[in-house]
């Protein structure tokens, strides 16, 4: 994992150095680990390593074997050693992970990605062809952003590193910023001028343009495959350990997070199975809270593995000081209030670690959310899902949030196709937004801070293969999601009691919000706010919010009040909320 960025100009120059050296300054925390440039005709390619493969020989930028080529890449490609293996006449410099995929675009061009098996945002120079290649992986794991100027084209791993650089000025979208308040995220970028590579796309940039652009999917374009449910747990059981076997391929140490929830504890279990030293776990609990504390059935399931096991206690007091330095972390704004444990989490792991394995994708694969039910059932009884937005019926914003939905109805139709089961496209259409421009963003960002790598074991190819596939009554049975990871874990773990019911998780963020009266005069003064919001309904919205729907409201503005200051703004953190937000 890593931070990479480069330019490509319009009119044949050379790139300024001090943009490249402001882009790679930018990334810095990506990749503590070593700087590289590669910079021919009218290309530069920054790189800031964060060293997991191939400690010795595995800086970048890597050359191409006929000299005409150079690449960087964020990321990981865990089929590697496989790739190189299909390779035998290739003579490869280095043992690095990334390198396979410069020999697959010498021999296969622009379509060397569907060849991938990992996470990646990869950019190559083709010199002899004038031409710049960026690729991203099909989940969207790993980040990419771009933006076409009058001076030609730049990207980078994060689009605070194109602001940084002077190439973009942050402006807000306006049909963006209703999403991230109606939504919690955005289907396309904040900033105008800033796009993202989708998932799975792969650009062709020309002259300072974008001259091609073409699509992966993550999900396969199969039927449902039927099985008895023996034999669909035993090849459960198989491409479960494959995936996370590949996952585990590092030259440095390695954890994971553990909640106590299916998902975590499928890893956990496998992760047990499969390494001959103890497994690092982290968990996050908020003692002295209503909310659930995960705690306890964590370290009951790390004494039955044997692994090893660090609580992380979050309090009031480190939500108050913490919030504007995660704000200023996730630049790409999510309104997630599970940003806070997994920010404090990744901290706490990289005393320990240089990468985790977390359990983002199980839901969405295996069908885990209860809006998939409710999708599931028969007209006229079925619900959409995200019909409602945060702001709906509380009459705090100025203006009627319009088009918040536009994107998800447009994934939504782009997605409808025959032979998909309701269920098959309510997991097709999260897959589009919800986990890349959610979930992902915040693993991404909240890790990276600490210089942690983050890797998603259910987010493979062959594991997405598998279980889009399965019949529905393998995923949702009495009621239940993710049906076969708890017949699976019923054997493998029996501890983690997978039928039991399970408590949602959350984050106190209400009750917090609601013992700090003066906070919502604080929020609605914010010119973020006061532009969008009347400032009596914003003191109102707080003096109420540590009720349901207020309260995530509440915690919606006051995300978006630090986000702003700091992104667009420009005002970095002056100690904790309070102080911040006062600060002019």
């Amino acid at each position: 994992m890593c931070g990479i960025a480069g330019v490509m100009t319009r009119d044949g120059a050379s790139p300024d150095p001090s943009v490249l050296d402001a882009l790679s300054a930018a990334l810095a925390h990506r990749g503590p680990d070593g700087r590289g440039r590669h910079l021919r005709d009218d290309v530069g390619l920054v790189h800031d390593r964060l060293a997991i493969i191939d400690l010795a020989t595995g800086d970048q930028p890597l050359g191409g074997p006929d000299g005409h080529c150079a690449l960087v890449a964020n990321g990981e490609i865990y089929n590697y050693l496989e790739l190189r293996a299909e390779m035998p006449e290739a003579r490869f410099r280095t043992q690095s992970d990334c390198e396979p995929a410069l020999h697959l675009y010498c021999r296969f061009g622009t379509g060397f990605a569907k060849r991938l098996r990992g996470m990646y945002a990869i950019a190559i120079h083709d010199a002899r062809n004038r031409r710049l290649i960026l690729a991203r992986d099909p989940f969207g794991i790993k980040p990419l952003y771009f933006a076409e100027t009058p001076a030609g084209f730049a990207f980078a791993s994060e689009p605070q590193a194109l602001v940084a650089a002077g190439l973009v000025t942050p402006r807000i979208d306006p049909h963006a910023r209703n999403e991230l308040l109606q939504l919690q995220f955005t289907t396309a970028s904040i900033f105008q001028g800033i796009e993202r590579v989708a998932p799975g796309e792969t650009l062709v940039v020309e002259g300072g343009r974008v001259a091609e652009r073409r699509r992966l999917e993550p999900l396969p374009a199969g039927g449902v495959v039927q099985d008895d449910q023996n034999r669909i747990l035993y090849r459960l059981d198989e491409v479960l350990a494959e995936s996370v076997l590949l996952h585990q391929r590092s030259d440095v140490p390695y954890g994971m997070f553990l909640s106590g929830g299916i998902d975590s504890s499928v890893l956990l279990a496998m992760m047990a199975r499969l390494n001959p030293r103890p497994v690092l776990a982290f968990t996050a609990g908020f003692p002295g809270t209503g909310v659930h504390d995960e705690r306890e059935l964590a370290r009951l399931l790390a004494r039955q593995v044997g692994a090893e096991h660090r609580e992380v206690e979050i309090g009031e007091g480190d939500f108050w000081r913490l919030l504007p330095e995660i704000a200023a972390a996730v630049d790409d704004p999510i309104a997630d209030y599970a940003i806070v444990p997994t920010y404090v989490l990744a901290r706490e792991a990289s005393r320990h670690v240089k990468v985790v394995l977390s359990g983002e994708g199980g839901d969405e694969l295996f069908a885990g959310y209860g809006r998939y039910r409710a999708a599931m059932r028969p007209w006229p009884f079925a619900r959409a899902m995200r019909r409602r937005g945060t702001f709906d019926g509380l009459n705090v914003l100025r203006e009627k949030p319009a088009g918040w939905r536009s994107g998800i109805d447009a994934a939504e139709r782009r997605l409808k196709r025959d032979g998909l089961s309701k269920l098959q496209w309510a997991q097709a259409v999260d897959c589009e937004h919800w986990l890349p421009d959610d979930l992902l963003i915040k693993l991404d960002r909240c890790l990276m801070a600490h210089g942690v790598e983050g890797r998603v074991p259910f987010l493979d190819p062959v594991v997405a293969d598998f279980a889009f596939r399965l019949p529905d009554g393998m995923k949702v049975r009495k009621g239940l999601g993710k049906y076969a990871l708890r017949r699976w874990l019923e054997t493998a773990l029996p501890a983690a009691r997978p039928f039991a019911k399970k408590r949602g998780f959350t984050v106190p963020v209400g009750e917090w919000i609601a013992r700090r009266p003066t906070l919502g005069p604080l929020v609605a003064r914010q010119p973020a706010i006061a532009e969008i919001a009347r400032p009596e309904a914003v003191a109102h919205l707080f003096a109420t919010g540590g009720l349901g729907h207020h309260a995530f409201a509440a915690w919606t503005l006051l995300f978006y009040a630090l986000w702003h200051r700091r992104h667009v703004e420009g005002l970095p953190p002056q100690g904790d909320v309070f102080d911040t937000l006062a600060a002019r």
